[in-house]
C-alpha cells in the first residue's frame, strides 16, 4: 500500500471529486477522509456577520485546524490535504512545526497559475461557490506573487446557489451553473476552480474557453505525488 494521505474535508461534497483524482492520478496511495462539516457552517456565520477580518477568522480556526493535524499525525498520516478553501490563513498557522507535508486546498493550483503565466502582466480568474473563499484564495494569490516578476489582474466571483443545489442532489444544475458563470469570465490567461466539488465542470468549460481551466483536486494530488515521491 502507498502513502497515507489523511484529507480533512469541511465539506462531504469534496470527498468524491478528491478520491477521483487520487484514484486518476495517483492509485497507489492511500487517501482516508476526515469531515467536520461544521467548519463550513461555522465560518458561513462568521463571515455572514461581518467586520470580521482575516486575522481574526484564521486566530478562530487555527486551534481547531490544529486538532485535526495533531490527530491525522497521530493516525500514521504520511502528509495531509485540506479541501476546504477558505481556510487558508488557519491552516498556515496549524502547520507549523509538522514534519510531514500539509498542503492548503489551492496552494498547488496557484503554483500552477503562477507557472502558466509569463512576467509582466498576468490574467487570473477564479470561481467559487462558497464566498468566503473569496478573501482567503485572494490573500494566498497576492502572497504568491509577492516577490515574482508577475503583475497579476486578479478577478474572483461567486456563483450563487450553485453550493446549494449540490448540498440538495441537483449536481446537474450545480454544474450548469459553474459553466454558465465561465462564460461571463473572458480575457484571461488562466481559469481557477476554487472548490473542490467544482472539479467535475473543468473540462465542459475547457472546451469552451481559450484559457487554461484548472482545477483544485488535479493540481493538489499532483504536488503531493511529486513530494512523496
Amino acid at each position: 500500500m502507498g502513502p497515507r494521505i489523511q484529507l480533512i474535508h469541511a465539506m462531504a461534497a469534496s470527498q468524491g471529486p478528491t478520491h477521483k483524482a487520487f484514484s486518476s492520478l495517483w492509485p497507489e496511495a492511500h487517501p482516508v477522509d476526515l469531515v467536520d462539516s461544521s467548519l463550513a457552517t461555522d465560518l458561513a456565520k462568521l463571515a455572514g456577520a461581518g467586520n470580521f477580518p482575516r486575522s481574526a477568522l484564521a486566530k478562530a480556526f487555527s486551534k481547531r485546524m490544529a486538532t485535526l493535524v495533531s490527530y491525522s499525525v497521530e493516525t500514521g498520516a504520511d502528509a495531509i490535504l485540506f479541501t476546504c478553501s477558505a481556510f487558508g490563513a488557519a491552516i498556515e498557522e496549524a502547520r507549523l512545526g509538522i514534519d510531514i507535508p500539509v498542503l492548503k486546498p489551492d496552494e498547488a493550483m496557484i503554483l500552477r497559475a503562477l507557472h502558466l503565466c509569463k512576467a509582466g502582466v498576468c490574467h487570473i480568474g477564479g470561481l467559487v461557490t462558497f464566498k468566503p473563499t473569496i478573501p482567503s484564495l485572494t490573500s494566498e494569490l497576492e502572497a504568491a506573487v509577492e516577490n515574482s516578476s508577475i503583475c497579476p489582474e486578479i478577478v474572483l466571483r461567486y456563483v450563487p446557489h450553485a453550493l446549494e443545489q449540490l448540498n440538495k442532489g441537483n449536481k446537474l444544475e450545480h454544474d450548469r451553473l459553474i459553466i454558465d458563470a465561465s462564460t461571463t469570465m473572458t480575457n484571461l490567461d488562466v481559469l481557477l476552480l476554487a472548490q473542490f466539488s467544482m472539479s467535475s465542470t473543468r473540462d465542459a468549460i475547457s472546451q469552451a474557453s481559450s484559457c487554461e481551466v484548472l482545477a483544485s483536486p488535479t493540481e493538489a494530488v499532483l504536488q503531493l505525488k511529486s513530494m512523496l515521491s
